[in-house]
């Protein structure tokens, strides 16, 4: 299986990462575009922030930077991988699944568990839903090769506007609270520490946030070590 990310794509003078195309090598972003393509229209573009609302709809990722992240998904916007993200949430999929490849200034991906760019669910890959929707600050979109139909269960989440990617990556969702914690994600290629999901749930099932994991007790003083500790 080829990797899952972005191709690199010329943003005016410089070549920004993208979290797609196979075998790392840059690629030019319109011959990457899907020549078949659906584009749908009159789609609502607007999130709703509120998280009493539709809860059925958002998505909680808890990290372990200590940050709840919560997603408000849409499936107007792409109705099959909106229920991708929630089916795998349930199994418990995410849950323990590092950002692999985190790109300052563009994006953070994850949904790896072999945390290589190249693993996915064992749920067949979908059939793109490309949109209308602008990749904006926060928003949440689907990884794929450098085929359209590849998406499975790697996702992104955008740091700043990237409008190269529009109508060529699933957008299905935005972060609508939580986008410091998303910020602070470790950077890297992979990170040497890489911040990971420690829970994905949706807030329809009302899951509490995950107690933050207990330090590691002290070695115990032996005997001999006390012993060793007087003899020098």
């Amino acid at each position: 299986m080829v990797s899952r990310f972005l191709s690199a794509l010329a943003l005016g003078a410089a070549l920004i990462a993208s979290p797609v195309a196979a075998q790392d090598k840059p690629a030019d972003a319109a011959k990457d575009a899907p020549a078949a393509a659906t584009v749908q229209k009159a789609i609502p573009y607007s999130v709703n922030s509120d998280q009493s609302v539709d809860r059925e709809n958002i998505l909680y990722l808890d990290l372990s930077n200590g940050g709840r992240v919560a997603i408000r998904l849409m499936p107007e916007w792409a109705p099959n991988h909106v229920e991708r993200i929630k089916t795998l949430a349930r199994q418990g999929f995410y849950n323990g699944i590092a950002f692999h490849r985190v790109i300052d200034g563009f994006m953070a991906q994850t949904g790896d568990p072999t945390g290589t760019g190249q693993g996915g669910s064992q749920l067949p890959d979908l059939t793109a839903e490309f949109n209308s929707i602008p990749h904006v600050r926060g928003s949440v979109s689907m990884a794929r090769t450098n085929e359209p139909n590849t998406a499975n269960s790697q996702f992104f989440i955008v740091f700043y506007p990237r409008f190269a990617l529009d109508h060529k990556y699933t957008n299905f969702g935005r972060v609508i609270a939580g986008m410091d914690y998303v910020d602070a994600i470790a950077r890297g290629e992979p990170p040497a520490s890489p911040t990971k999901i420690v829970q994905a749930s949706i807030a329809a099932d009302d899951k509490p946030v995950p107690a933050p994991a207990a330090p590691a007790a002290p070695a115990a003083i032996t005997a001999d070590m006390l012993s060793n500790s007087k003899s020098n």
